[in-house]
């Protein structure tokens, strides 16, 4: 069998959950099969040797990058022809899995990282193009031969989105974890070169700056945190303007009514998150939405004790009350959950034995429940049930 990934991240080109996903899976999975990867080419990265990197056909100066996306996956569709099977990942790379099988003949199998209508606050950073990516979305799930979810509540989602999708065709396969890079990590150069204490607690948050991740929440919880303990804000790429600004203010607030905040606002690399998640006693994902979150999975890796919101598939990977905490996230009463998120933080903080316990425990689920070889033998169970 002869499988083809198509997706717009690959490595070194990787920017989000999905990009990670994929770029595990995809050399899971040639332990398995043959793998053609298609990716998009992006300016000023060099192409992966392993992939194809497509660039769209120009297009008038200031056409909606929606528009671009559309370009690159007809080229990607183009060169699907010796693939067996088709699997795209986001709406990035939906269309070229969809016009690619109807062209060829082959069966698609999307996975589901995300939803587009339950991410509304995309229009804000789209505009047009978000109602563009909502129909290729909803298009090629609709005609997929099967859907991949990686959670539980992921599925649930999907169905609840598209309900006209045979509920026998949708599959979970969660996503997975490489325990053996992340993993706890002793050095520490990563907190002298940005400032950070290594003898305080450490409250930790990775990830971009959107609506989606709820990094707004936490800084406004973070007002509510023992002040003994460091706030380390891993988070840049803003979606928008507005919300870099938004941010910005908010943690220059927050920056002037307690100590011991740092904010790392440039892509660290991978070994620089791992010294980071090493070396927290707390690691803090305040999603307002989340199909998996793979963050916690590499924070627990590193064997840290999560506190989480409660939303799609993060209480199928954080045991609440054994690998870390959850709060529940109701949109109707932010400042509840704000004051959960402090709240559930400071009992972590005040109680660094119980931190260690839980990051032991998410180290070992992690290792036992999550491997990227499962995974793989998973999805593949899947290609055979579309060939």
């Amino acid at each position: 069998m002869r499988v083809g990934i198509l997706t717009r991240e690959y490595p070194p080109a990787v920017y989000g959950g999905a990009g990670v996903h994929v770029g595990h899976l995809v050399p899971a999975l040639r332990e398995l099969v043959d793998v053609d990867v298609h990716c998009f080419a992006e300016p000023g990265i060099p192409a992966p040797p392993d992939a194809r990197a497509h660039s769209a056909p120009p297009l008038p100066d200031g056409a909606n990058a929606a528009l671009t996306t559309l370009g690159v996956d007809l080229s990607m569709a183009a060169e699907l022809e010796r693939c067996d099977v088709l699997h795209s990942h986001t709406w990035y790379a939906n269309m070229a899995g969809h016009i690619g099988g109807l062209l060829h003949g082959r069966p698609h199998v999307v996975t589901a990282h995300s939803l587009e209508p339950l991410r509304p606050w995309k229009a804000e950073q789209l505009g047009g193009g978000y109602r563009l990516s909502s129909w290729v979305e909803r298009t090629a799930y609709e005609a997929a031969d099967a859907v991949i979810a990686v959670s539980e509540g992921m599925r649930r989602d999907v169905l609840a989105a598209y309900p006209s999708i045979d509920p026998d065709l949708v599959h979970v396969v969660h996503n997975g974890i490489d325990t053996e890079f992340y993993a706890p990590d002793p050095d520490r150069e990563v907190l002298a070169e940005n400032g950070i204490d290594p003898d305080r607690p450490l409250v930790v948050f990775v990830g971009r700056i959107t609506r989606q991740k709820g990094v707004g929440h936490l800084v406004a919880a973070a007002h509510e945190i023992d002040p003994a303990a460091q706030i380390v804000l891993c988070a840049g790429a803003p979606d928008t303007p507005e919300i870099a600004a938004e941010t910005e203010r908010a943690v220059a607030e927050l920056s002037e009514s307690r100590g011991g905040v740092v904010w790392i606002q440039r892509m660290l690399k991978t070994t620089e998150v791992r010294q980071l998640l090493s070396a927290a006693t707390v690691f803090v994902c305040p999603s307002v939405y989340e199909p998996l979150g793979i963050v916690n999975l590499e924070a627990m890796a590193c064997g840290t004790a999560v506190v989480a919101s409660d939303v799609g598939g993060i209480p199928e990977v954080v045991a609440d009350g054994d690998t870390g905490l959850l709060v529940h996230y109701d949109a109707a009463d932010t400042r509840a959950f704000e004051a959960g998120i402090a709240a559930k933080v400071n009992e972590l903080v005040g109680d660094p034995a119980r931190a260690a316990r839980m990051g032991e425990r998410g180290r070992e689920r992690a290792v036992e429940d999550f491997a990227w070889a499962e995974m793989a033998r998973r999805t593949l169970e899947v290609y055979d049930s579309v060939t």
